[in-house]
């Protein structure tokens, strides 16, 4: 007798135990990860979630809301187990609403993990497999592109150098070492100067080989192929 197909809240809770491919976007405030995740995004195939816009969206009435908003108007970083915690939630979101569809997408990850710790804890719901560096070394310039964007976009975060500032400082002490702690084979360091369109081509360089790996393997597996190696 076939086994009975499973019910939507079944296969929730099933992708809810799955931990996601997922690639991370990488780089000191400024550099255009939300804007390259952004593009991304649009692009069929990968599923962008960025920690800052769910920050941004969360209910500002709310106990969680008051503390991240505390948080990030002074440029800290918001307590590890809250970031998580809104994180998480907010992908469960996505997967039940199917905007995120676990075995077409690749996730794409924008300001989170934030320090080791972060990722030590994501290393439950997520395995990496890229993590892109933008890097840029002209801070001047991104600064001026934060201040810019505080302006056109309303961001309270930007909105004050000092605070951008100290938003580098954070960067470097806790942010920076997160590279540190995934394997070499997996970061890749691209120069984030150039047009949109330039550096988005770096970025599926790196990434559309990944995602037909990833997304292979399940019909590979079907037809009784063998998949690539490191799959």
């Amino acid at each position: 007798m076939p086994d009975a197909p499973a019910r939507p809240g079944e296969r929730h809770r099933a992708e809810d135990r799955r931990r996601f491919p997922a690639a991370l976007l990488f780089g000191a405030p400024g550099v255009g990860k939300g804007t390259q995740g952004s593009i991304l995004a649009r692009i069929p195939g990968f599923f962008h979630l960025s920690s800052g816009d769910i920050f941004r969206s969360i209910d500002l009435g709310g106990e969680d809301g008051r503390e991240i908003t505390r948080h990030i108007s002074r440029g800290d970083l918001v307590p590890d187990e809250l970031t998580v915690k809104v994180w998480r939630r907010a992908l469960d979101a996505h997967m039940f609403l199917s905007s995120f569809k676990p075995r077409e997408d690749l996730l794409i990850l924008d300001g989170i993990p934030r320090n080791v710790h972060q990722a030590q804890m994501l290393q439950e719901h997520v395995e990496v497999k890229a993590l892109i560096h933008l890097e840029c070394t002209d801070t001047e310039a991104m600064v001026t592109r934060l201040r810019r964007r505080a302006l056109r976009e309303g961001r309270v975060d930007d909105a004050n150098e000092e605070i951008i500032r100290h938003r580098y400082e954070v960067y470097r002490q806790a942010t920076a070492p997160v590279s540190e702690f995934y394997p070499d084979e997996v970061i890749h360091r691209l120069d984030a100067i150039g047009s949109p369109a330039a550096i988005l081509r770096r970025i599926l360089d790196v990434l559309v080989p990944i995602q037909d790996a990833v997304f292979a393997a399940p019909e590979q597996a079907a037809e009784g192929e063998t998949p690539a190696p490191g799959v």
